[in-house]
């Protein structure tokens, strides 16, 4: 497994902090608005930034990518309150299945510019709440197609939410008679205004781009007038080799040879982890370590839940050990002087397992642990009262200002 250091702020604010305020979460903000920079600067004018508020959802966070960002993509009730609380005025769109009465209801008197719409009836509930709620506006809508894809091309997903039978969006023999009813004017209290396909997670460039030239190829050849398609999100992220990052450059080139092709046409994409899984750490402290059956063991104050992705995806997320020389007890240090060291929590369960066989050459007792790539589906999807542990601290640094 490859190790994955903090930045040099990040570990300076580790080390300060003491065992009683481990675990804590710790985010770069200086490197989280850099690396959201860069990504923008490798995309077309052409195409639209969304983010994807799924992904981590923490105040600080949203406001760090606002300048970067032409918006945001959420998924529910909450999370619509959430972000137009945490960055008010910012355009929002509506995406996820199973939207309830109330929630389409508070999106449109937010004003909620773009509705992901995932099925006939969702069409119709949201026409007649349109007509109700605001019925001087035309609502803005993008259905969700659930797209056929060549045999293969999605083999190197991590998660696939289309190209096969799944609840997420329709299937085009159903989708197209309901475009060509929001075109006539079939629904006149909503907008035609594109069309929406996220069909998997963890793409690399190349295979992202067949992916969006199959569905802006589909949704401009309906007849229909497309002004818009959102491609989604879904750019990878290695969690075995974190130096390794998406090509945002090839990808942003193979977007913009697709909007030179399509010239009346605006892209958008809203990815969530690759904006954001490299800000941020999650920091604990070794409270035991043991040997076990041949193996050595660390047991980590914390555990998966309060980092759920390593237990969630099957894998062992990247660490790096920092050294605490002070023992403050009177009782002997558990150690470990060279191998490979097993990390786990402190759950009473078997599978609250943070990373496997990690080397080492000294651990012990008093030790600070460091994941990487904990800035994206980490705390927010994690079980947090599991056993009842204290909840983990959460500290902001900014780059610019004193830390938060």
């Amino acid at each position: 497994m490859t190790t994955a250091h903090p930045t040099p702020a990040v570990r300076d604010r580790i080390l300060s902090l003491p065992p009683s305020r481990l675990p804590a979460y710790v985010y770069d903000l200086a490197a989280l608005r850099a690396h959201a920079a860069g990504v923008r600067a490798a995309l077309p004018g052409r195409v639209e930034l969304y983010y994807a508020a799924k992904a981590n959802p923490e105040p600080e966070i949203l406001a760090a990518l606002d300048s970067c960002v032409d918006g945001y993509e959420v998924a529910s009730g909450g999370e619509l309150a959430h972000v137009a609380k945490a960055v008010p005025g910012r355009p929002l769109a509506f995406g996820g299945p199973g939207k309830t009465p109330d929630e389409v209801t508070a999106a449109l008197e937010l004003g909620v510019g773009r509705f992901h719409v995932e099925s006939a009836h969702e069409l119709r509930v949201l026409a007649e709440l349109a007509r109700r709620v605001v019925p001087r506006r035309r609502v803005a809508v993008l259905p969700r197609v659930n797209l056929p894809v060549p045999d293969g091309s999605l083999a190197g997903s991590s998660l696939a939410m289309g190209g096969r039978p799944t609840p997420f969006g329709m299937d085009p023999a159903r989708a197209e008679p309901l475009l060509r009813a929001l075109a006539d004017g079939t629904y006149p209290q909503l907008e035609l205004r594109g069309v929406h396909a996220h069909l998997a997670s963890g793409l690399e460039a190349a295979e992202l781009l067949a992916v969006a030239e199959g569905v802006v190829g589909w949704a401009t050849g309906l007849g229909v007038p497309i002004a818009e398609v959102n491609v989604g999100g879904g750019m990878g992220v290695d969690y075995a080799d974190p130096e390794r990052r998406f090509d945002w450059a090839a990808y942003g080139e193979g977007l913009a040879r697709l909007a030179e092709a399509h010239p009346g046409l605006t892209l958008r994409i809203e990815p969530g982890r690759a904006l954001t899984a490299y800000c941020g750490w999650y920091a604990t402290e070794v409270l035991d370590v043991k040997h076990s059956h041949g193996e050595e063991f660390a047991v980590l104050r914390g555990g998966t839940h309060h980092l759920r992705t390593p237990a969630t995806k099957g894998h062992d997320q990247p660490c790096s050990v920092l050294p605490v020389d002070t023992w403050p007890h009177p009782w002997p240090r558990p150690s470990v002087h060279s191998g490979h060291v097993t990390l786990a929590g402190q759950l009473c369960t078997p599978k609250d397992v943070l990373a496997r066989r990690v080397p080492v050459r000294d651990l012990r007792a008093g030790d600070r642990v460091v994941f990487s790539l904990a800035g994206a589906y980490a705390w927010n999807i994690s079980h947090h009262d599991f056993l009842m542990h204290p909840r983990p601290g959460f500290h902001f640094l900014s780059g610019d200002a004193p830390a938060l």
